[in-house]
Formats: C-alpha cells, structure tokens, sequence
C-alpha cells in the first residue's frame, strides 16, 4: 500500500478531495492531509473527523515582497512535514506542493479549476513544477497545456454528484426553514486571494436591493458570509454547519453570491443561480455551466442593473427548479464522477498518466 499527501488550503479543496480521501483509505492505503486554515476549512475537517496536520495560517501580507515570504515559509512547512511521512504521491490545489515534489522527486498533481489566463501569477509560479495539472478538459493551462491531464467533469463533481451525494429535507427542518414558502440562499464571499485583486462583488446597497427584492415575492431570504454583514443584513444570517449547506442549496429556490464555487455548486444541484463579481466570463467551467447547460447568471460587478435583470429573469419562471433540474440531468449526461477518476489515477499512477496521455476517453468508465 502507498502513502498520500493531500494538502489543502480552501473549504472547497476538503469537499472536492475528501470522498477521495475516504476511499484510498478503504483501501488501505496511508492519507496524510495538510491544512492551510481559511474560513470553515478546519471546522469542515473537525466536523467530519477528517484527521489532519496543520501549518500556520498565512500573514496577511500584501505585495510581491509578502507573498514571496510567505510562500517560502509555506513551502519549508510542507517540506518538513513530506520529509517525515514520506509520501509516495503529493495532490492538492497549493503551489507549496509543487516545490516540494520538485525538491524531492515526489510527483506532484495539481487539482485546478481556474484556467491559467484568469489566475496567471499562480501558473506562473507553480505549473512548471507541478508533474501533472488535473483539470476540466474545458479549462486552460497555457503554454502548460503538455501538463494538462483533462477530465470532463467540475470540482463539485466530486462530492456532489448522485453517486455521493443525495439532499436531505431534514435539514431544513433541523434550521427551521419552511417548505411552504420560496426560500432564497445569498453567500458573500471574502474576495481576499491575491487572485481577487481588484475583484469586487455584491456590495451593501446592491445587497439591500436584492433582500427587499426577494422578500417582495413573499419568500425567506438567507445569507451565509465569510465576511462581515451590515447591521442591516445581519438579521438574515444563516448559523449553519458547514457540512450542511449542500443540503440547504439543494432545496433553494434561488441561489445568489459573488462566490464561483458556490454558484457551481447550485448549478450542479440543479438549483437556478447569478452570480455577481468580476470574474464573470473569465472561468471557462463556469462559462460552460452558464451558457451550455443554462443553469445560471452572471454579470460583472458593474453591470448591477443587468444583475436585478437576471434575477427577475428567474424569479418570473413559476417553473425555474424543475427546468433547472432537467438541465442538470443533462450536464450529468456528459460528466463523469469524478472521485472515482481521482482515485484511479491516484492509485494506478504511472500507468494512469500513461493511459490518460494515449486514450482520454477511457474516464468514460467512471460515470
């Protein structure tokens, strides 16, 4: 049996690994899991009773000075702990694993969803020291595309597609939302990356507007915020498990953020979404789940009026849940778990990379 290192550094990144996770486990295998905490990530993990080592939160640093800094402290912490377990494989979503296999002759894998185009500092820094970049066939790498290992599936594949996942209506009941009435699902996100440079999302007066927008239709809102509300807005805050939320978002009858992970999780729930923030258009994934499949909305921070529009848009289809879900069953058509592609290239590797390179269509054995 192997021994694997997952590193993790994004409550994202522990949902799309810890089916996969779970299973090397099961069969047999060793798990190392290292955590960089960010928002509910180490809350997830004592949650589910994920065990994990821990490296020190980033400083707020700003500048190439900083984060230089940081990364370097980030990658000695990641250093030390690969040159104690001994892992024969590193995976993960952080650059700090790309110098630690290139270090030690570990391969590395990069889990990406961001095309290098919208992200360009990390591919430049990282993926010419990653040994593969695992990522959505419709996603770019660049000039890297020779490191591209593409799969036709999302992220949120991997931890809510129905083979794992399945919503719960007790949830609602266990945070008292009625399912008699419409009920509406907002997330503001902290847009604090150093890719979100220069971002912008739902500010505070686009915020009010949207609230009494929603309310006007007779339905619950609520907000779930990793940064902090208005007093104004504070009332409609959702105290909820994180591991919960999925099961809110199925049930929701419209979903609205400035988060791109949330807004394709709604999409690959079958729950309508728009999205509003800056990086509407630059995500091809997320282009594909707005534009072929119709699943959702999104504008950029600017285009506030075309935001109420696409709102109204489905407030006004009496029928949004069900056309949505029949769009989902569509996408689902084409996608592929995509835990069980993960765990077959993990634990099939070299041959994996090998068979992928020759014969891509072979994923299609992991529906």
């Amino acid at each position: 049996m192997n021994t694997y290192l997952f590193m993790i550094s994004h409550p994202a990144h522990f949902h799309l690994f810890r089916n996969t996770i779970g299973t090397l486990k099961d069969h047999g295998h060793k798990v190392v899991v290292v955590i960089r905490p960010k928002d509910v990530l180490e809350q997830l993990c004592v949650n589910s009773g994920m065990e994990y080592l821990k490296i020190k939160e980033r400083s707020r640093t700003t500048g190439k000075v900083g984060l230089a800094l940081s990364l370097i402290q980030k990658t000695g912490s990641v250093m030390k702990i690969v040159r104690q377990t001994k892992p024969d494989f590193l995976i993960g979503c952080d650059g700090a694993i790309a110098y630690a296999g290139k270090l030690t002759g570990i391969p590395s894998f990069d889990c990406d969803e961001d095309d290098a185009e919208a992200t360009p500092l990390f591919a430049k820094l990282f993926y010419p020291f990653f040994t593969g970049v695992i990522t959505p066939t419709i996603c770019s790498c660049g000039k890297w595309e020779n490191k591209k290992i593409g799969h036709h599936s999302y992220h949120e594949l991997a931890y809510l597609h129905p083979n794992s996942f399945t919503p719960d209506r007790k949830f609602l009941e266990k945070y008292g939302i009625s399912q008699d009435n419409p009920f509406y699902l907002i997330r503001f996100a902290q847009l604090t990356a150093h890719h979100d440079t220069g971002v912008h999302g739902i500010e505070k007066d686009t915020a009010l507007r949207l609230v009494s927008m929603l309310e006007a239709t007779g339905g619950e809102v609520y907000i779930t915020s990793e940064r902090p509300l208005e007093p104004e807005l504070e009332k409609y805050r959702m105290h909820i498990n994180p591991l919960d939320i999925h099961h809110i978002m199925a049930f929701a009858d419209l979903f609205i953020g400035d988060s791109q992970t949330m807004a394709a999780e709604a999409g690959v729930l079958g729950t309508p979404f728009v999205r509003l923030n800056d990086f509407s258009g630059r995500l091809a994934y997320l282009n594909e789940i707005e534009d072929k499949y119709q699943l959702g909305f999104s504008h950029k921070a600017k285009d506030i009026e075309g935001f109420f529009r696409s709102v109204q848009t489905w407030l006004n289809e009496s029928d949004r849940k069900k056309v949505c879900m029949e769009r989902r069953d569509r996408m689902l058509s084409d996608k592929i778990d995509l835990t069980k592609f993960l765990v077959w290239f993990i634990e099939d590797y070299p041959n994996s990379r090998k068979v992928m390179m020759e014969n891509p269509d072979y994923q299609y054995n992991f529906r």
